[in-house]
């Protein structure tokens, strides 16, 4: 939880929406179940020092907007797993900080 006063609310969306927002990014999933439940993509990289760098502007993104993804890092790939823990589920952030994501490889 953020301890910045002006932050915005976040509420868990319901399944529908859920369904409806995935519908509108690409390569995107969902993943786990229950309070673990997230949505998830694997980015894929010609090298480990590209993958570094996709990483450190996910890192950018996730300070910026003051919410981080799990992230699992290997040589040539990334897995990007967003979820909202104060909400037990997923939020309108998850898929905001998604595309902002996505926008990087755009």
């Amino acid at each position: 939880m953020t301890n910045n006063p002006l932050a915005p609310v976040r509420r868990a969306l319901t399944a529908t929406q859920v369904v409806a927002k995935l519908a509108q990014l690409e390569g995107w999933a969902l993943s786990g179940d229950g309070a673990a439940i997230a949505i998830e993509k694997t980015f894929t990289f010609a090298d480990y020092y590209k993958t570094l760098s996709f990483v450190n502007a996910v890192a950018f993104i996730a300070h910026t907007q003051d919410h981080h993804p799990d992230l699992s890092v290997h040589y040539n790939r990334c897995v990007v797993r967003f979820n909202t823990h104060e909400v037990s589920g997923i939020s309108i952030t998850d898929f905001d900080c998604a595309a902002r994501v996505d926008a990087l490889l755009a």
